[in-house]
């Protein structure tokens, strides 16, 4: 009877191991990254990485945000209960900044063909939405592939993937309400010193200004839109 009941409670000992699962270790780091776990699995996560939109809730608590592939810094809060679920807004009409007046033969390099692509926003999202808590640019994305390839295609490009040495990105960023309007569409370098980890840079900067109300959303609208690298210089000297 005795070992009977040794048995069973070692039996219970051995089921109870086994049904609570262990929580994932950390991912070891090193200090320019930061240790996560997304989508279950340990990760090392910094600006620049590639990421998936699936796990935009994982990014979040990390004080990232997944935009057109790429992580980029986001508000570095915890969330509270609720507090995670994007708001629905309405994005209201795509306004240019300026004329679009080419459809091809654009100029490729580090800045957009203001001719090609001028820069467009959604009316809707003004400052105090995208300055909510509530407010994710995942709700907003919505940019095809075949979208992309058009704008490949104005700037002479052959339509294709082309990984990490080109990105069809935003010229206003969806932090600041941009359009996925192929007017707010062209292809940015993926390295040297005006590559798009560095209007990554720009952008996240951007939406701080105007969330603190150092600068107004339309001025860094505008800004961004008309020449990124002389903004950049402005605000990171």
């Amino acid at each position: 009877m005795r070992r009977t009941a040794v048995a069973a409670a070692f039996a219970l000992a051995l089921v109870a191991a086994i049904a609570v699962p262990r929580a994932p270790a950390q991912a070891s780091c090193s200090s320019s990254y930061t240790s996560a776990i997304v989508g279950g699995e340990p990760k090392c996560l910094r600006a620049g990485e590639f990421c998936s939109a699936g796990k935009e809730g994982d990014y979040r608590r990390y004080g990232f945000t997944c935009v057109a592939g790429h992580l980029r810094n986001g508000r570095s809060v915890t969330p509270s209960a609720g507090a995670g679920t994007p708001s629905v807004v309405q994005i209201g009409a795509t306004v240019l900044v300026g004329p679009r007046t080419q459809h091809a033969r654009c100029r490729r390099g580090a800045l957009p063909d203001r001719r090609c692509s001028p820069g467009a926003y959604y009316a809707g999202l003004t400052s105090s939405v995208i300055c909510s808590g509530t407010f994710r640019t995942s709700t907003i994305r919505d940019v095809p592939q075949s979208e992309k390839y058009d704008v490949e295609g104005e700037y002479g490009m052959a339509a294709r993937l082309y990984g990490r040495t080109i990105e069809i990105d935003h010229v206003i960023p969806l932090e600041l309400g941009g359009s996925n309007d192929i007017a707010n569409l062209y292809p940015e370098p993926g390295s040297g010193v005006s590559s798009y980890h560095a209007k990554d840079r720009l952008e996240n900067k951007l939406h701080d200004l105007v969330c603190s109300g150092a600068m107004t959303l339309t001025a860094a609208r505008r800004g961004i839109a008309e020449n990124w690298e002389k903004l950049y210089t402005q605000v990171f000297g």
